[in-house]
């Protein structure tokens, strides 16, 4: 019988870049020995758990829903052990704060290893500081921590993490599924967009920390030099009235959409000419991942693990985070050498499948996880 691996994470809404990696996970984890199940805490009654039934049932991953009504509902507790014992748990993966303080007050009932993928803290709210208290109690209690960045692996040792129990393991991308299959003409033509114009694209949570006033500034400069662009920007998020509103006070609300919420965003990929990341604070973003994945070039800010993956000039552009007058001349520089994005999109490419493949992430998983159990 296969050892059973329960990934559990609290989620709100439709998710974000961390379901990508633990819904396709089960299907990758099967093959080298190990049946995962995924046990997400949401607040009942959530319309957004609805994508996260959509994407477990497109990856055949096993959804284990688990309504959570707050920090005091203590009948979490009791369906959690209840799926360990259930299940033979032997692994429990926590991916936030609060699986992470529930799997150490349920292994004292059940006898399994912990484990934590430590994704990053990038929305600061009034909470954050709690959180990091919590995790800074737990992680170093936990058997082993895989950090996706490097400075992430870094803040998890100064936190306490011995180094043996630390490991930098960074997302991945399925290169299967994230293959270019329409050119930027047709998923051009699909949206409705002018072949003529340069279409610059972004997606992500719309919060201040993804800093896409300095996109929108930026793209202002660019219209003004007399270039013709267009501006994309998928996702929904509570900074949107702000950014609609400073759209239109640069003057170039008819030159930027916001898409909103896309629970298939391939399409949009594949039509930008570019992408652009501006975010102040990430860890390993999926979106850029996928970004490259499929072939489209990347201008990106220098922070956490970004550094790593795109080496400037040669697979993709970076710039420092914040600096406005940096990423107008990246732009300027992508929007004037359509030779150059081609090249810089291939080698993206080429840097996915090389160093960066989902398949390969998943086998360095499972031999650690041989490791703990062995």
């Amino acid at each position: 019988m296969m050892p059973t691996v329960f990934d559990t994470r609290v989620v709100s809404g439709s998710g974000g870049g961390p379901d990508k990696t633990i819904l396709n996970s089960p299907r990758f984890l099967a093959p080298l020995g190990y049946r995962m199940l995924c046990g997400y805490l949401y607040p009942p009654g959530d319309p957004g758990f609805a994508e996260i039934e959509r994407k477990a049932a497109k990856y055949g991953a096993t959804l284990i829903p688990i309504p959570d009504r707050g920090p005091f509902d203590w009948r979490i507790v009791k369906t959690l052990l209840d799926v360990c014992k259930r299940e033979n748990v032997a692994i429990w993966h926590g991916h936030d704060y609060k699986t992470n303080a529930l799997g150490l007050l349920l292994k004292r009932f059940w006898p399994m290893k912990l484990v934590s993928t430590a994704h990053g803290w990038v929305e600061i709210t009034a909470r954050t500081p709690w959180y990091y208290r919590i995790d800074k109690f737990c992680l170093p209690k936990y058997e082993r921590v895989y950090c996706v960045s490097e400075d992430l692996y870094r803040a998890c040792r100064k936190c306490g993490v011995k180094p043996r129990n630390a490991v930098l393991l960074e997302n991945g991308i399925d290169t299967e599924e994230f293959t270019r299959r329409t050119s930027v003409a047709d998923a051009k033509e699909r949206l409705g967009i002018s072949q003529e114009c340069t279409l610059i694209g972004a997606v992500g949570r719309l919060s201040p920390e993804k800093a896409f006033d300095v996109l929108l500034r930026s793209v202002s400069e660019i219209c003004t030099a007399g270039h013709d662009v267009r501006l994309v920007i998928v996702g929904e998020g509570n900074d949107r009235v702000r950014l609609e509103a400073l759209a239109a006070e640069l003057q170039i609300a008819d030159r930027v959409t916001f898409a909103g919420w896309q629970s298939e965003t391939r399409g949009y990929f594949e039509a930008f000419d570019i992408f652009a990341l501006s975010s102040l604070r990430e860890g390993l973003p999926n979106v850029l991942l996928e970004a490259m994945a499929l072939e489209v070039p990347c201008i990106a800010t220098r922070i956490a693990g970004i550094p790593k993956l795109i080496q400037h000039g040669e697979n993709g552009m970076l710039v420092d985070a914040g600096d406005q007058a940096g990423f107008t001349r990246g732009l300027l520089n992508l929007i004037e050498n359509p030779i150059r994005r081609g090249e810089l999109a291939f080698a993206g490419r080429r840097t996915i499948e090389s160093r960066y493949s989902f398949a390969s992430r998943m086998k360095k998983l499972s031999e650690d996880y041989d490791v703990l159990l062995h």
